[in-house]
C-alpha cells in the first residue's frame, strides 16, 4: 500500500522529513523532553520504546513514519515523528498523524511546514483527493492545530480505537480534500514565511 504514497525524503526551509529508521531510536527518544506533556499519545521514553515504535510503524503496511528533523541553525536534530498512515491508493486517500514533537518545537514553525510538507506530497505528487486527521475527542490542542490547517471538522467515531488502560477513545475526525488544498496551502506559507 506504501508504493502509492512512497517514501520520500521532503525538505522545507527549516525542517526535513525523511523515513524514520532504527538508527534513529536514540535520538527520537531524546526529542520526548517532556514526557508528561504527551498525554493524548504515545510516545517512546527510552531508546527501547523508540525501537518498540519504530518497529510497530515499520510493521504496518499501510502506514510510512517520518523522521521529522528540523534544520535551522544547522542542528539537524529530530525533534519528533509524524505518519501517512490509512494509506488508500484506490480511493486515493491518506490519512496523516502519529504526530508529536518535543515541546521546545511546540508552537513553532516545525509543525505547519511538516504539514505543508506532507500535504504537498499527498496532494500535488500523488493526486490524492482526501487527507484525514484523527485526534482524541478531549485533545483540544491538536483539534485546534489540525483546524488551522484548513482541515475541516467531519465529525466523531465513538469507540474508535483502544486506549492502553483499556477503554475506548472517541476520535475527532478532520479531513481536506483537493479542492479545499489551494486555499489552505496559501495559508500555510503565509504561516511559515
Amino acid at each position: 500500500m506504501t508504493a502509492w504514497i512512497g517514501t520520500p525524503t521532503l525538505t522545507g526551509t527549516r525542517v526535513r522529513l525523511r523515513p524514520l529508521t532504527y538508527d534513529d531510536a536514540s535520538a527520537l527518544a531524546a526529542a520526548v523532553d517532556e514526557p508528561e506533556a504527551f498525554r493524548w499519545t504515545s510516545v517512546p521514553g527510552d531508546v527501547p520504546a523508540a525501537h518498540d515504535y519504530i518497529a510497530t510503524a515499520h510493521a504496518d503496511p499501510a502506514r510510512v513514519a517520518f523522521a521529522v528533523i528540523d534544520t535551522a541553525g544547522g542542528t539537524d536534530a529530530i525533534v519528533g515523528t509524524t505518519s501517512f498512515y490509512d494509506i488508500d491508493p484506490r480511493n486515493r486517500s491518506v490519512a496523516i498523524g502519529y504526530t508529536w514533537y518535543s515541546r521546545r518545537v511546540q508552537g513553532t514553525a516545525v509543525n505547519p511546514e511538516s504539514k505543508l510538507l506532507l500535504l504537498q506530497h499527498a496532494f500535488e505528487t500523488r493526486r490524492a483527493v482526501r487527507v484525514v486527521w484523527h485526534t482524541d475527542e478531549r485533545n483540544a490542542q491538536s483539534r485546534a492545530a489540525i483546524a488551522k490547517l484548513g482541515a475541516e471538522f467531519e465529525g466523531l467515531l465513538r469507540k474508535h480505537r483502544p486506549l492502553p488502560d483499556g477503554s475506548w477513545r472517541t476520535t475527532a475526525q478532520f479531513a481536506m480534500t483537493d479542492d479545499d488544498w489551494p486555499s489552505a496551502r496559501s495559508v500555510l506559507r503565509d504561516r511559515i514565511s
